[in-house]
C-alpha cells in the first residue's frame, strides 16, 4: 500500500494540469501499475491532495460506527446469552434486548439500539475480541494456523480406496517419545503401499515440513514404482503449506483421513504396531547418531519385510446383525502381491526377482539384531550419554550371519527379549511403613488368639470397640483383617520351629485355625509304609523320628 501511495503522489499534479487524452493515458498507465479498477484509480486521483516531495499522505481512516456504548451493551448481551458465538447471539438480540430492557438491566437510545439491532455477527466477534480473552483468564485460544490447507485436501476412508494401482500410500509417523513427549526426539515416517502392502521407515530428527519432503523424496527411490498418491492423516506436520504444495509440484494426488477416525489408514496403522513397534520398542531415542542407526536398521528391514515376512490382507467384510464378518486372502509378502499384480510392468517384476535371488534371510536378520543391539544402549538415554563410553548393556551380537545362525532359538529359551524392548532397571524405593491405631493392642489381639484361634475380625473389632468406643469401629474392620492375616501366617513357622511334646499332638486346640470349629476325627489318609526308619505318607516320603515332619506345611 506504501508504494501505490508513492505512485498515486507521483501522478496526482500531472493528472490535474492534463488535457482529456493526457488524462487517459495516465489512468491507463495508473491502473497497469497498481492494479485497480479504473474507476477507483479515478476517485483516488481526485481526493488526492498535492504533498511536498518525499512526504507521503496520511491514510484517512476510517469514521467509527459503533463506539464504546455499543460495546457494552453488546457485553451485557453476551453474558446474558451465556457467551454464545456471534452467529448465534446475532439471532439472539431480537428477543433477549427487550427482555433486559423490560427488567430494567439495559437502557439505550433510539439510536444506539438501531445499532446495536442491525449489527452483523463478524462485528460482534471483532468488539467482543479483547472481552473474551479477559473472561478466559488472558488466554486466547489458539486459531488452526492450517486449517485453510487442510480444508483443502480431500478426505479419504478406509472404503474409498477401491482397490488402487501401485503407487498410493497412506503416511502416518511413529512417535519415539517414551513416556514424556518433552523436548525433541525421533519421529519414524511410515509409508504403506495399499494395493501390495510394500512398507517403506524412514526415521525423522523433529516433526518438520521439510523433513517429510525429503523422506518422501527418498522414499520415492526405494519404492520398485513411482509413487501416485499420499493419505495423510490430519497432523499439522502434513497439513502445512510446506508438504501439500511440494507433492502437488511432483503430481502426487493427496488426500487426507477423518480425524479422530484411525481405521481410515487401516492400513497404515497395521505397520505400525506390526513393524516399527515391534523393530523399535516403545522407548525414547533422540541424536543424530541414533538416527543414523535407526536408518541402518531399517534398511535391512525393509528388505527383510517386504520380501520374506508374510501379511494378511482384507478381502471382504459384511455385517449380519451385530455381527461382522471378514474375510481376508491368503498370507503372503509384497513381493508376492507385486508379481501377482497385473498392473506392475514387466521390468519391475524382473528386477524384483533378481533382487529376491540375491537376498539372505538369516543375514537380514543378523543385521536387524546387531543394530537392535546397538539401539538397545541407546533406547532412553540422552544423545550427550549415548556419545559417552558407558554403555547400558554390553553389547553380544555375534560377529557374522552364521554365528548368528547357531543361537537362533537359543535367546528365546533363555527368557532374552531383543534389545530395544529391554526395561531398565530402576533402584527399589524402600517404603516407611506408617504407624497404626493397632500397634498399641497388638499383644492383646495375640493373646485372644491364643485363647480361641478361631477368632474373626469382626469379633476382635467387637471387643476393641466395647473396650475404646471412640477409637474403633466398623472401619477399622480392614485393617484388623490385614493384621489378622500377618499372624496367622506366624502360627505355623512358631510351631515348625518350637518344640514338640505329646500334648500338643494328642490333644489339640478345639476348633480349626480358620473359625470352622471342626473337631472330628481326622480325614482317612493312605496307610503308613515303612521303609528304614521312613514312611510313605499321601506320596511323599518322610523322617518318621523328625519332629519337623509332624509340622503342618506352609
Amino acid at each position: 500500500m506504501g508504494a501505490r501511495r508513492e505512485v498515486v503522489s507521483a501522478v496526482t499534479e500531472r493528472y490535474r494540469s492534463a488535457k482529456r487524452a493526457e488524462k487517459g493515458r495516465l489512468l491507463d498507465e495508473l491502473c497497469a501499475t497498481t492494479g485497480w479498477h479504473r474507476k477507483h484509480a479515478v476517485r483516488a486521483l481526485r481526493r488526492r491532495e498535492a504533498v511536498g516531495p518525499g512526504e507521503v499522505e496520511a491514510t484517512r481512516k476510517r469514521r467509527r460506527r459503533y463506539g464504546a456504548t455499543i460495546k457494552d451493551a453488546l457485553t451485557a448481551l453476551w453474558e446474558a446469552s451465556d457467551r454464545v458465538c456471534g452467529k448465534r447471539l446475532k439471532v439472539m438480540i431480537p428477543t433477549l434486548l427487550p427482555a433486559l430492557e423490560q427488567h430494567g438491566r439495559l437502557q439505550l437510545g433510539q439510536s444506539d439500539r438501531d445499532r446495536v439491532l442491525a449489527i452483523s455477527a463478524a462485528t460482534i466477534d471483532r468488539l467482543l475480541v479483547d472481552v473474551k480473552i479477559a473472561a478466559s483468564g488472558g488466554r486466547r485460544r489458539r486459531a488452526g494456523f492450517y486449517s485453510a490447507i487442510r480444508r483443502e485436501v480431500p478426505i479419504r476412508t478406509f472404503n474409498d480406496w477401491n482397490s488402487p494401482v501401485p503407487g498410493f500410500c497412506e503416511v502416518d509417523m511413529v512417535a519415539h517419545g517414551g513416556t514424556s513427549v518433552a523436548g525433541s526426539f525421533i519421529q519414524t515416517l511410515t509409508m504403506v503401499d495399499v494395493a501390495t502392502g510394500w512398507t517403506e521407515c524412514l526415521p525423522l530428527l523433529t516433526r518438520e515440513g521439510s523433513l517429510v519432503v525429503e523422506a518422501i523424496n527418498r522414499a520415492q527411490s526405494l519404492f520398485p514404482w513411482l509413487l501416485r498418491g499420499v493419505d495423510f492423516d490430519n497432523d499439522s506436520a502434513f497439513m502445512n503449506d510446506v508438504v501439500v504444495p511440494w507433492c502437488r509440484e511432483q503430481k502426487l494426488e493427496v488426500t487426507r483421513s477423518r480425524a479422530y477416525k484411525k481405521n481410515d489408514q487401516a492400513f497404515v496403522e497395521q505397520k505400525n504396531g506390526a513393524v516399527v513397534r515391534r523393530l523399535m520398542g516403545y522407548g525414547r531415542f533422540d541424536g543424530v547418531e541414533t538416527a543414523h542407526m535407526m536408518g541402518r536398521l531399517y534398511a535391512a528391514a525393509r528388505l527383510y519385510v517386504n520380501f520374506f515376512q508374510p501379511s494378511f490382507k482384507l478381502k471382504e467384510k459384511r455385517r449380519e446383525g451385530a455381527k461382522v464378518i471378514k474375510r481376508y486372502h491368503l498370507p503372503s509378502t509384497p513381493y508376492e502381491r507385486a508379481l501377482a499384480h497385473p498392473k506392475v510392468t514387466a521390468a519391475v517384476k524382473k528386477r524384483l526377482r533378481d533382487q529376491y535371488r540375491s537376498l539372505d534371510p538369516v543375514a537380514l536378520l543378523a543385521e536387524i539384531r546387531a543394530a537392535q543391539e546397538e539401539l538397545g544402549n541407546r533406547v532412553d538415554r540422552r544423545a550427550a550419554q549415548a556419545r559417552g563410553l558407558q554403555r547400558a548393556s554390553t553389547s553380544n551380537a555375534p560377529a557374522t550371519a552364521a554365528d548368528f545362525a547357531k543361537t537362533l532359538g537359543k535367546t528365546a529359551k533363555g527368557g532374552e527379549p531383543r534389545a530395544t524392548h529391554r526395561r531398565s532397571r530402576r533402584p527399589y524405593k524402600t517404603r516407611v511403613r506408617m504407624p497404626s491405631k493397632l500397634d498399641p493392642h497388638v499383644a492383646t489381639i495375640e493373646g485372644w488368639l491364643a485363647a480361641q484361634p478361631q477368632l474373626t475380625a469382626l469379633t476382635i473389632i467387637g471387643r476393641l470397640s466395647e473396650k475404646y468406643p471412640e477409637e474403633f469401629g466398623t472401619r477399622q474392620h480392614s485393617i484388623v483383617q490385614r493384621l489378622l492375616r500377618k499372624l496367622r501366617r506366624k502360627a505355623p513357622e512358631l510351631v515348625a520351629q518350637g518344640p514338640l511334646d505329646v500334648a500338643t499332638t494328642a490333644a489339640p486346640l478345639p476348633g480349626g485355625v480358620d473359625g470352622s470349629g471342626y473337631v472330628g476325627p481326622d480325614p482317612t489318609t493312605a496307610p503308613l509304609v515303612e521303609q528304614a526308619g521312613k514312611a510313605i505318607w499321601r506320596d511323599r516320603l518322610i523322617d518318621i523320628g523328625s519332629s519337623s515332619a509332624m509340622a503342618p506345611s506352609r
